[in-house]
């Protein structure tokens, strides 16, 4: 096993460790023993087990708690020594969209080897009634631990509401009940010819990507050995999952990471390119969730003046509700404080021989639609302090690029796209550099440059930059 993947285990295990134990010595002082006498009597069985068996061990260490944590540890050893809990595979089959199956097989290990262990130490005198509730207790947590993809739906992505689009791929074929695929929604089958059609596959993919959220491309090449370098680098670079079916082993003209399988009479090439999935979402979003909160309870005095100072000026409602493009081609429903007078939007046509930027980009420098104050409200960006929620909801990220109107996604072109792979933000690069620009070219452009050079320490600078450029640049924001 390589160091990255042991270090990844250890981690997992570690935390497992913690999680699982300290529920464990809560619940069994809280809801398993009658009282505090009881769990006495069964400490005085372990030292007795101690002066017969294990003298050599400290007796201060000797305790209920930590015979608990024994346990805990011995379980977790022997069920990460086995595949079936250490690998989740998605190129096998699947023929049930939910977890049953794999919580009941959790679930027997679990019941049998906590049984078997409470009966070893003596640990009797307990509540029957909530010693089986707690045989689904761990499990459960074992099983949110497996699946990053169950971490993820707790925490706002579900691969239940994912997307694929598919080439050649057969309306009756067998490989539909590939986890990967039965797991997500198809949205789009295209034959094409492989040969002489990449612009064809090119101008599907962005077609269908600029109505619906594309999550993974599935690629069937059939008696093909290879595909073109033009396809290669552009399936690499789609951040994205991507999926690629072959009657024959595939080679590749460059090298990247990717998973082979040989499934039945099919060879599998599997490669995930969507930067912000599985842990490293799932670390960002609590990061996301945490601030947000913090930041909603700290900033409710700010929120409550300008409500009050919106809906006194300009009536109800104080909150604009807008429709904009998040992660993948999701669109979701964005709030903001008003800053303009109501229906403002529908007005834009008819200003649009004054706008000044490029691009999909809309903004006046003397916008007629702004109510009174509403300027000094956009320049420090606090139109935006709504948009906290979406953060919470997972619409949105504390960093990314900005999110454009679900009608600005067609003026996209074909790179265009690639600013849909991450989560959109409420700052980014170019909020620390060059937030007044009238060129999308230029918001596209330190868009790229976080989508290639991602990463969580990237986000945290980002946000400790964000609150001086406020003051050192007039934020007119989006």
């Amino acid at each position: 096993m390589k160091i990255k993947s042991l270090i990844k285990y250890g981690i997992r295990f570690i935390l497992l460790q913690a999680v699982i134990s300290i529920v464990l010595i809560w619940y069994f002082d809280n809801y398993l023993i009658i009282s505090q006498d009881q769990k006495y009597l069964i400490y005085l069985s372990l030292v007795d087990d101690w002066e017969r068996f294990y003298p050599f061990f400290p007796l201060e260490y000797v305790t209920v708690d930590t015979v608990l944590v024994l346990m805990v540890f011995i379980f977790l050893f022997v069920l990460y020594s086995t595949k079936f809990y250490t690998y989740v595979n998605e190129l096998t089959y699947s023929f049930r969209k939910n977890y049953f199956d794999e919580f009941f097989s959790i679930y027997l290990l679990w019941c049998s080897f906590m049984f078997s262990f409470f009966l070893l130490f003596r640990i009797s005198g307990i509540y029957r009634s909530n010693l089986i509730l707690l045989t689904f207790i761990v499990p459960a947590i074992l099983l949110i631990f497996r699946n990053s993809e169950l971490l993820s739906i707790l925490l706002g992505r579900s691969l239940f509401n994912e997307n694929y689009i598919s080439f050649n791929l057969d309306k009756e074929s067998s490989l539909r009940n590939l986890r990967i695929l039965l797991f997500r929604n198809e949205v789009k089958n295209v034959s094409v010819d492989f040969k002489n059609n990449f612009e064809q596959i090119k101008s599907v993919i962005e077609k269908v990507n600029k109505s619906v959220e594309i999550n993974l491309v599935v690629i069937n090449i059939e008696n093909l050995k290879k595909v073109t370098k033009d396809i290669e680098n552009y399936l690499v670079n789609l951040n994205k999952k991507v999926l690629i079916i072959s009657n024959d082993s595939i080679v590749f003209n460059s090298n990247f990471i990717l998973r082979r399988e040989k499934f039945e009479n099919y060879y599998l090439a599997y490669f995930n390119n969507d930067i912000q999935y599985g842990a490293k979402f799932i670390i960002k979003r609590i990061f996301d969730i945490f601030v947000s909160i913090a930041a909603l309870i700290l900033l409710s005095p700010i929120w409550l003046s300008i409500l009050i100072y919106i809906t006194a000026v300009d009536n109800w409602p104080p909150i604009v509700i807008q429709n904009r493009v998040g992660l993948h081609g999701k669109v979701f429903r964005m709030y903001k404080f008003r800053t303009m007078y109501k229906e403002s939007h529908a007005l834009r046509d008819n200003l649009s021989n004054k706008n000044k930027k490029t691009g999909p980009l809309f903004k006046l420098d003397d916008d007629p639609r702004i109510i009174k104050g509403g300027k000094t409200i956009r320049r420090y960006s606090l139109d935006e302090l709504p948009q906290l929620i979406n953060v919470i909801r997972g619409n949105m990220s504390l960093v990314g690029p900005r999110p454009l109107f679900d009608t600005d996604r067609q003026y996209f072109k074909g790179g265009y796209m690639r600013r849909l792979n991450v989560m959109p933000g409420m700052t980014g690069l170019l909020q620390i550099n060059d937030r007044n620009t009238d060129d999308f070219e230029v918001w596209f452009k330190y868009d790229l440059e976080y989508i290639e050079k991602w990463s969580l320490y990237l986000d945290f600078l980002i946000l400790i930059k964000t609150v001086p450029s406020l003051f050192q640049q007039r934020a007119q924001g989006r």
